[in-house]
């Protein structure tokens, strides 16, 4: 029961992410990608911070610093780059890779097996992916392909390494170092490449409250907890939940067609999540650090 708790709470997340294009798109002004990604960040890390009241010490000063670049900096320049050169279709099928990049980075670095359903499965949610939202007229771009695959593995690398990494805090202020960090190192390149933004309306501050507070604070709490308690290649799979999610929105919410074909893709990526978790199963439950192995955590 514990697990199944653990995997709907981790599901949250990504379905949240879904609502992000409909919130931009509706409520942000268009144009400012590196500073959206700031302030989706950096004021969401701080607010959790003043929570907290925890900063890192030690090599967690420098961890941290690597896996916000990791799961924000370089993941959400890496996508931004992949979603105007792209259409969004074709961004995020090559963007859909990333759990199959996880099973080998978490044999690499963690010495987890590869299963061949769970490469069933991820490839199954790649193509579900594809049914979802690809279009005969994709074209293809070898720089926006370049960077949907790089921004994958940036993305799967934090995942992998936010496991491997486990300090001996909370899931919240484990978060609040991330977001602070990849928000700060966002933070000059939005100053430096993008002109200021326009007088906020109050739909802009809404939409950019939401992003913070919702879209960042709240989903990566319930994403690192889930990877403090299960492993990459359990939780990366929810992330086919965030394509879905935006397809079922922009029916519901903008009124779009939802063709048969979609909905056959929303079949087949619930499909591949069932079929990733049915892989894992029997696998060894996360077991508490013990106090000794819980101060290691602070001179990896």
């Amino acid at each position: 029961m514990s697990r199944n708790v653990d995997l709907l709470l981790t599901a949250i997340a990504p379905a949240i992410w879904g609502s992000t294009y409909l919130v931009t798109t509706q409520l942000l002004p268009a144009g400012y990608p590196l500073t959206v990604a700031t302030l989706r960040a950096l004021p969401a890390g701080l607010l959790l911070l003043l929570i907290v009241r925890r900063l890192p010490h030690g090599i967690w000063w420098i961890k941290s610093l690597v896996l916000g670049a990791l799961n924000f900096s370089i993941f959400w320049w890496l996508l931004f780059i992949s979603a105007y050169r792209l259409p969004g279709g074709v961004a995020a099928t090559v963007g859909a890779v990333q759990p199959l990049i996880v099973i080998v980075l978490a044999r690499l670095l963690l010495g987890s097996p590869i299963r061949s359903l769970s490469i069933i499965a991820a490839i199954a949610g790649i193509g579900g992916v594809a049914l979802l939202i690809l279009t005969p007229k994709a074209t293809l771009d070898p720089i926006g392909i370049a960077a949907g695959v790089a921004g994958a593995f940036s993305m799967a690398g934090g995942t992998v390494l936010s496991r491997r990494w486990r300090p001996d805090v909370s899931p919240l202020t484990f978060t609040a170092w991330q977001l602070t960090a990849g928000g700060a190192l966002l933070l000059p390149f939005a100053l430096l490449l993008e002109p200021p933004l326009p007088h906020l309306t109050g739909a802009n501050i809404i939409g950019f409250a939401y992003l913070g507070l919702i879209g960042a604070a709240l989903t990566y709490i319930l994403w690192f907890r889930g990877l403090s308690r299960l492993e990459p290649s359990v939780v990366s799979p929810l992330g086919f939940l965030s394509p879905t999610t935006a397809v079922i929105l922009g029916w519901w919410v903008l009124g779009q067609q939802l063709s048969p074909m979609q909905i056959f893709g929303i079949v087949v990526v619930l499909g591949s999540v069932w079929l990733s978790q049915r892989a894992q199963q029997g696998q060894p439950a996360v077991q508490a650090p013990s106090p000794r192995a819980r101060e290691g955590f602070f001179v990896q």
